[in-house]
């Protein structure tokens, strides 16, 4: 397979090369089971994810191919790949629903569900014990980018004793509590802002909208799921289900509470994972992922696509800060979508008939 890519590659005019990976992606459907609208839906991913032939040469050897993706906000960071996974989108969807991303995320401390009708007990893995320093600089915390707190939680802080550290955990608990419910029942509208101080904030409610509005794959191949996306909350579409999350990520050598939003389609074409951060402690300010699981040859194509919004990158050297940080998100993704394929290669969800798994 790999040498027919390569002969396309080499002996192909170049004003033909769309309608030679036309030709061969119906070459490879029509040897390989998969959904008959995935073909299509592939000669479009082609144009619109500027694959090229080498790629192509990369995806079958088992490699993860990055494309770029216009970011739309000065403080944004977007990354796109992808990889070639031999296991069917039914069984990574099933994965995921099971054993969560925080499997292939060594980043990840701790991850919980949060059921809708939460308390602000349901938040205590959240807490500072062992965390000593990080309490009292929580209890003190002033407008600025050490934590992401909005006006009013600043000011609930500053009526407690830094020296009383016992209630930092369940002061914590009971904001993230707060912002949990006020996005179950407003969305997007409902998230508040970021205090940074001399009249400066930071909106990841506007941050999340941004992103999900330029999402053109969302909105083009899932138009009912990208409406509830965009205008959630909003009863969604058949075959999917939601999922809140409670996780403690390390970031930047400190632990941050981080309140996440995944959503799951399941269709006969094929699956998406959307998954929007939409509180985090520090460091940056919002994330949103999706990974669309498309059938291709005995497996699927992952593609991987992530936005996160962060002040760190505005500024003085605002370029650099932006490149550096662009390549820190693409090699964690890169090490997702790895781990992701190993995972399931362990779980024995890989599809041995595939010649190139090494099950």
């Amino acid at each position: 397979m790999v040498g027919l890519i390569r002969i396309i590659m080499i002996f192909l005019p170049q004003k033909q090369i769309i309608w030679g990976w036309t030709v061969l992606i119906l070459f490879l459907q029509s040897i390989f089971p998969a959904h008959a609208s995935s073909v299509l839906y592939l000669q479009e991913l082609i144009r619109q994810l500027g694959i090229k032939q080498h790629d192509f040469v990369n995806l079958e050897a088992g490699k993860v191919v990055s494309f770029n993706i216009a970011e739309n906000n000065d403080k944004e960071l977007a990354v796109g790949a992808i990889i070639y996974v031999p296991a069917l989108p039914t069984e990574i969807i099933e994965y995921v629903k099971n054993k969560n991303m925080a499997s292939v995320d060594a980043d990840v401390i701790s991850q919980h569900a949060i059921p809708a009708h939460a308390e602000p007990e349901t938040f205590k893995g959240i807490n500072f014990e062992g965390e000593q320093n990080e309490a009292v600089k929580f209890l003190a915390a002033k407008p600025g980018n050490l934590f992401n707190l909005s006006t009013q939680e600043l000011q609930a802080l500053q009526v407690i004793s830094p020296t009383q550290i016992h209630l930092a955990s369940q002061i914590y608990n009971k904001i993230l509590w707060h912002r949990f419910h006020a996005y179950l029942n407003n969305g997007l509208k409902g998230i508040a802002t970021y205090d940074r101080g001399a009249g400066k904030e930071a909106d990841p409610g506007e941050e999340l909208l941004t992103a999900t509005k330029n999402d053109k794959k969302l909105a083009h191949h899932f138009p009912d799921l990208y409406t509830v996306w965009l205008n959630y909350p909003a009863p969604l579409p058949p075959g999917a289900n939601e999922q809140f999350f409670l996780v403690n990520r390390q970031v930047e050598g400190r632990p941050t509470a981080v309140l996440m939003h995944r959503v799951i389609l399941n269709l006969a074409s094929g699956g998406i994972i959307l998954s929007r951060q939409f509180y985090v402690g520090h460091s940056y300010n919002s994330s949103q992922l999706s990974i669309e699981c498309l059938p291709y040859r005995n497996g699927s194509l992952l593609i991987s696509m992530s936005r996160t919004f962060t002040d760190q990158v505005t500024g003085f050297g605002s370029s650099l800060k932006r490149v550096v940080g662009r390549g820190q998100k693409h090699r964690k993704m890169v090490g997702y979508l790895r781990n992701l394929s190993d995972n399931l290669k362990k779980s024995g969800s890989l599809n041995c008939l595939d010649y190139h798994s090494k099950c």
